[in-house]
């Protein structure tokens, strides 16, 4: 597993947040790359949400891609089919994900998207930054790109080891070359800030080597009539990638919701994409080019996630080496799919998945530490204190430092959060878990229990302290988990005689220690993590 350093920020204090995901191609399948980038910003928009802030959460389905079209031809259906089958797929990911978002948007069905890029190719062309042109050039379908043929290995794509193709018709293109010493200032100051700094010194080496216009249109032969048609020229259908992009801001309604465009993107305190590494030149450079151009907003932060890989290779549909992360949660639950996703692999970094490591990770952290944990303390509840919260007396020194680690652990995951670190984050989480079940040791309740039941009194304040704060720890961990862990946050609030309202109480009133009522009742201990066969 690789690990990336992330930059150091202080917590960004805006109040509205507009948080995308890049939008997948639908030529086949989603796998377990697409939830990884879902979880990523889902949990984002979770924890923004809970500290206070108003949040946008946009995800969908790129669907106008030429490599949609051939997935379509090989498959024998007719484009909008295969479409609209794989797209349902994708939108279908909301709830096996456990995913919270605002807006689902297709490129190829909704209206409010094609408006939307019309008014911005208008907006590039007026100001002088479109122009057509004959062009012959390498062409990757996998990729829907471009390139040289410096940038070719082998003579094939750096990606996908493939022959590009030959293309020869008239396109139109945009004046990227315009923008380059605008682009470095703004990245290099982090006016456009790219997470993590690797990403940010691969973009502006790519800037300073010169920056060329590049083909956003094709011709209809070449589409299949498929896609966008160019403004006021039948003949030609807007490049993908012109056209993808461009549903960040017409989610929001650049086109047809000017008040949802003002709220969510123009005066949003930020503007945050989730992207993997594959895709940055598109975000950190082609994008902001073209809202320069068009004098609109640019993003304020492109958070660049890695890839997850088998046996050292990047998961792709192309490969065939794809991992179905529908089966996972099937098998094991969301959130088990989840905390592994979260946990193990570096936000910005690369981890290889293996379905061993993913099993013992459950075991591990899931079933012996976080499940044991709640179970076991409810049960305690219910043995010695007849399934009622009981009233503390004063705190011993173990209990003080407990207490400390459980409050503090606000602070650490604040500061992970702040760097997009959510590995470090969740990491924090489990290691406060770890501390209660070690305290569970040290303490050793069922040993003060027999005091108590032999009537001592002192014996018995003990125990009621002991399992207060261990209650109070619980509930606490089921806050730090929400934006991780939604289901599980739930169900922890529920253990402790709460309601799903609680569970996803604001941080700001939610963390206070010692909000559990004495004598309040609690249900049954129930298993929130059944340890599975090694």
């Amino acid at each position: 597993m690789n690990t990336t350093t992330t930059q150091q920020h202080e917590p960004i204090q805006a109040s509205t947040w507009y948080i995308t995901t890049s939008i997948p191609y639908v030529n086949a399948q989603p796998h377990i790359g697409h939830a990884l980038e879902l979880i990523q910003a889902d949990t984002l928009a979770r924890y923004y949400r809970l500290t206070g802030a108003t949040v946008r959460l946009q995800s969908g389905t790129d669907e106008n891609a030429l490599k949609n079209v051939q997935a379509a031809e090989r498959a024998g259906v007719a484009t909008a089919a295969l479409v609209e089958q794989n797209a349902q797929q994708f939108y279908a990911l909301q709830g096996r994900l456990g995913l919270a978002l605002d807006d689902f948007i297709r490129t190829s069905v909704d209206e409010r998207h094609r408006f939307g890029v019309e008014k911005l190719w208008r907006a590039c062309a007026a100001n002088g930054d479109i122009y057509k042109q004959p062009y012959r050039g390498l062409y990757c379908v996998g990729c829907e790109l471009f390139y040289t043929e410096e940038e070719l290995v082998d003579g094939c794509c750096p990606v996908h080891a493939t022959v590009p193709d030959i293309v020869e018709e008239e396109n139109y293109f945009f004046r990227l070359s315009r923008y380059g010493d605008r682009l470095h200032a703004l990245i290099e100051r982090d006016q456009l800030r790219i997470v993590p700094e690797s990403r940010k010194n691969e973009v502006l080496s790519f800037i300073r080597r010169g920056l060329h216009d590049f083909s956003i249109s094709r011709s209809q032969l070449r589409a299949k009539g498929w896609g966008i048609r160019v403004p006021d020229d039948p003949s030609g259908v807007i490049y993908v990638w012109f056209d993808a992009l461009v549903n960040y801001i017409t989610g929001p309604g650049y086109a047809t919701n000017a008040a949802e465009y003002q709220r969510f993107w123009a005066g949003a305190g930020e503007r945050l994409h989730v992207i993997g590494k594959d895709i940055t030149r598109f975000h950190a450079i082609y994008w902001p080019a073209m809202l320069l151009s068009a004098g609109l907003p640019l993003p304020t932060t492109i958070l660049v996630h890695g890839f997850i890989t088998i046996n050292g290779d990047k998961i792709s549909k192309s490969k065939g080496n794809v991992i179905d992360p529908v089966a996972l949660v099937e098998a094991y639950g969301t959130d088990a799919l989840r905390y592994y996703l979260l946990r193990k692999v570096p936000t910005t970094g690369d981890a290889n998945f293996t379905l061993d490591e993913f099993v013992l990770t459950y075991n591990a952290d899931l079933a012996d530490q976080l499940g044991n944990l709640v179970q076991r303390v409810v049960k305690m509840v219910e043995r010695y204190c007849g399934r009622q919260v009981p009233t503390p007396g004063a705190l011993n020194a173990l209990d003080q430092a407990l207490v400390a680690t459980a409050v503090a652990t606000q602070e650490v995951v604040d500061i992970a959060m702040a760097e997009f670190a959510l590995h470090r984050a969740i990491e924090a989480v489990r290691e406060l878990v770890v501390a209660a079940n070690k305290y569970v040791v040290d303490v050793a309740p069922w040993t003060v229990a027999k005091g108590a039941a032999q009537g001592s009194a002192d014996a018995q304040t003990t125990l009621d302290t002991t399992l207060y704060v261990l209650l109070e720890t619980v509930r606490l961990i089921g806050h730090y988990l929400a934006p991780f862990l939604p289901d599980t946050a739930t169900a922890i609030a529920k253990q402790l005689g709460l309601g799903e309202a609680e569970a996803n109480q604001p941080w700001a009133s939610a963390l206070r220690w010692g909000q559990l009522a004495s004598g309040a009742a609690l249900p049954p201990a129930q298993p929130l993590f059944p340890k599975l066969p090694a």
